[in-house]
């Protein structure tokens, strides 16, 4: 199931401003929403069995690459996994990804979907998602960052001078 997942990264909120980290080791990935889609993912245990799932979709425009998606929204356990905007923009339309998390289109009960294959050293899981909520959450992600206009919003120079400068003991 979903809840046994080890998701690939957390998302978090971001810190609030406060005394700096001293161990790089600390640092979580922030994403923060931006633009958030709350949506009913559905968890396919069998072809018989499918299982409703609230799930949110999220992105920030501090992280432009990646797309969040946290299942178990109203739970106190949620699981976010975190991957490429561009996955899950071509998993749209064709099958996309390798390894940990792969996308594709689909149907079931005559709608259009996204199928989405989550796997980790915990389990499997085949989640599906409403094509016309996952796309209309994708148009809006790329109306803030177009496509190709991703770096444009990363602060390399400060990212860079935070891992190579030494930090204070």
């Amino acid at each position: 199931m979903i809840r046994a997942l080890r998701p690939l990264h957390h998302c978090e909120p971001a810190p609030s401003e406060g005394p700096r980290r001293k161990n790089r080791s600390e640092r979580r990935i922030s994403c923060t929403p931006w633009w958030n889609e709350k949506l009913q993912a559905s968890l396919v245990l069998s072809p018989e069995l499918v299982v409703p799932v609230p799930a949110r979709l999220s992105y920030r425009t501090a992280d432009p690459y990646a797309a969040c998606i946290t299942f178990h929204v109203d739970s106190i356990s949620p699981v976010t996994w975190t991957f490429a905007r561009e996955l899950l923009a071509a998993g749209v339309f064709r099958a996309a990804g390798e390894g940990d998390v792969r996308v594709w289109p689909g149907r079931t009960g005559g709608r259009a979907v996204v199928c989405m294959a989550l796997s980790s050293p915990l389990g499997e899981a085949l989640v599906t998602l409403p094509a016309a909520a996952v796309s209309g959450w994708l148009e809006l992600t790329m109306r803030m960052v177009p496509p190709g206009a991703e770096r444009d919003r990363l602060d390399l120079d400060t990212s860079l001078r935070e891992l190579l400068t030494p930090e204070a003991q």
